[in-house]
C-alpha cells in the first residue's frame, strides 16, 4: 500500500510538485505561443512588427508547415488577431462580408454580408474586394468597404451597431481603386479618411457614431492615418492626395501641410519618423524624402533634409529598424527591395530578384510576401539583405501585408486564406 495516500491522491508530494510545475510550464508555453494580437493595420503600433521569439531561422523544401487553408473570396483586407479570432474582409459577387474566423481551425465563427458593388468608374483590373483593414477596439470591430460603407459591429456576435455611409453622407472623394484607408482609434473616437467638403478627415464617437469633429477639405488618397508622436505632442498624420498633413487628434486641428503629390494622386505609403522629428515620406514619381517638423505655439516650419527619386515605395507595406526603412520600391515590374537610411537619404543597397513585396518584422527576421505569391524568410540589416529561405506559397495576386502573432502567420490571395506555423 502506498504510504502516500490521501490529500496527494496516492501520489508522493514531490511528485505532486513537479507534475504542478510541468503542467504550468506546458501551459506557458502554449499561451506563449497564441499570446498577442494584432488589432489594426500594420499591427497595434502600425509598424508592421511581431512581438514574437523563437521562430526558425530556415525552412524546409515546401516551406513553414501549413496549419490549415480554406477558400475565401476577393479582397485585399489585411487580418487582425485578438483572443483566438481571427477578423476581414472579402468579396461574393455583390455582396461584402465581414467574417470572424477560429485563429486554430479558419472555421466560421460570423459573417455579416451586405450588398455594396464597387462605384461607378471603379478599375476592375485589380479586383472589386474590399483593401481596408478593420479596426479592433474593445468590444467593437470597425469597417469600410470598398466603396466607402463604414460599420461599427459587435465583434463577438457580429450584430451591426451603427454605419455609415462615407461616400454618399460624407461626400468623400470616390476613387478608381476603391476605398482603402484603414480606420485608427483615438481616444473614445475612431478616425477615419474621407475628403469630403470640410470633412476630409472625420472622427466619430466609437458608441454612437456621431461625429466628434470633422476638418479641411483635402481630397482622400489611399493611405491610413497614423498616430505619432511629434515635437513631444500626439498628432494624427496622413496622407492625402497631394500633400502630407498633421492634425491635433482630439479636435482635427490642422497643424501643419506639406506639399507632396504625383501624377496619379496616389499617396499610400504610411510615413515613418525617426528621433521625433524626421519623417520618412515616400510615393511613385516624387520619390523619397526626409523632412524635419518643428513646431513653436501654433507655428510650425518644415525642412527638406534630402530627397532622391532612387527610392519609390509604393502600395506595400515597409518595416523602420533603426534609423533604416526596408521595402520593396518600384511601381512596375521587377521591383527591387531596398533599405533607405531616414536620417539621410543614403541607400546602402537595392537587391533584384523580387517581385513587388510586402514586409513584416519578427524575431530579428524579416519576412517578405511578393505579389507572385513567393514568401521569403531574410535577414535585414544596413549592409544587405539575406535570403534565408523562400517557398511558393500562394496564387497571384498576393497583395495583403501578413500577420504574425505568437508563431503562426496569416496570409491570403485573391482566393484562399492559410496559417502558417514558424515556430
Amino acid at each position: 500500500m502506498n504510504g502516500f495516500s490521501g490529500k496527494y491522491g496516492g501520489k508522493a508530494p514531490w511528485i505532486v510538485a513537479v507534475t504542478a510545475v510541468v503542467l504550468a510550464l506546458g501551459w506557458a508555453v502554449q499561451a506563449g505561443e497564441s499570446a498577442g494580437t494584432w488589432t489594426q493595420f500594420g499591427g497595434d503600433n502600425q509598424d508592421f512588427k511581431a512581438e514574437s521569439t523563437g521562430l526558425a531561422d530556415s525552412w524546409p523544401e515546401n516551406g513553414p508547415k501549413k496549419l490549415w487553408s480554406r477558400e475565401l473570396g476577393e479582397g485585399y483586407s489585411a487580418i487582425v488577431v485578438e483572443d483566438g479570432s481571427l477578423y476581414t474582409m472579402y468579396r461574393d459577387d455583390d455582396k461584402e462580408s465581414v467574417i470572424r474566423l477560429d485563429a486554430k481551425t479558419g472555421e466560421t465563427i460570423w459573417e455579416h454580408k451586405y450588398d455594396h458593388s464597387p462605384a461607378e468608374g471603379h478599375v476592375h483590373q485589380f479586383g472589386d474586394g474590399p483593401r481596408s483593414t478593420p479596426l479592433l477596439v474593445g468590444d467593437r470591430l470597425f469597417t469600410v468597404g470598398i466603396a466607402g460603407r463604414m460599420h461599427a459591429l459587435d465583434k463577438k456576435s457580429g450584430k451591426v451597431l451603427w454605419s455609415h455611409d462615407l461616400w454618399a453622407d460624407f461626400g468623400g472623394t470616390v476613387l478608381q481603386h476603391g476605398y482603402s484607408s484603414s480606420p485608427v482609434e483615438y481616444g473614445k473616437t475612431v478616425i477615419v479618411l474621407v475628403g469630403g467638403e470640410e470633412k476630409s478627415i472625420v472622427a466619430f464617437n466609437m458608441k454612437d457614431g456621431k461625429v466628434a469633429w470633422a476638418t479641411e477639405s483635402f481630397e482622400n488618397s489611399y493611405s491610413t492615418p497614423k498616430i505619432v508622436k511629434l515635437n513631444g505632442k500626439e498628432q494624427l498624420v496622413t496622407f492625402m492626395a497631394h500633400e502630407l498633413v498633421g492634425v491635433d487628434p482630439g479636435t482635427g486641428a490642422l497643424l501643419w501641410r506639406y506639399e507632396f503629390a504625383n501624377q496619379f494622386e496616389q499617396n499610400i505609403n504610411m510615413p515613418v519618423l525617426a528621433d521625433n522629428d524626421v519623417m520618412f515620406l515616400s510615393s511613385p514619381q516624387v520619390g523619397a524624402r526626409g523632412v524635419k517638423i518643428s513646431q513653436e505655439g501654433d507655428k510650425a516650419e518644415i525642412e527638406e533634409v534630402w530627397s532622391t527619386r532612387k527610392i519609390q515605395f509604393y502600395h506595400a507595406a515597409t518595416v523602420q529598424i533603426g534609423d533604416y526603412v526596408y521595402g520593396s520600391t518600384g511601381t512596375m515590374a521587377p521591383a527591387f527591395m531596398a533599405a533607405i537610411n531616414i536620417k539621410t537619404g543614403e541607400i546602402p543597397w537595392r537587391k533584384r530578384g523580387f517581385a513587388k513585396a510586402n514586409s513584416v518584422y519578427a524575431d530579428g527576421k524579416l519576412y517578405v510576401l511578393d505579389e507572385d505569391g513567393v514568401l521569403y524568410l531574410t535577414k535585414p540589416s544596413p549592409e544587405d539583405l539575406t535570403v534565408l529561405a523562400k517557398v511558393q506559397l500562394l496564387d497571384k495576386v498576393a497583395w495583403t501585408a501578413p500577420t504574425i502573432v505568437g508563431k503562426t502567420m496569416y496570409v491570403r490571395d485573391k482566393k484562399n486564406i492559410m496559417a502558417l506555423d514558424l515556430g
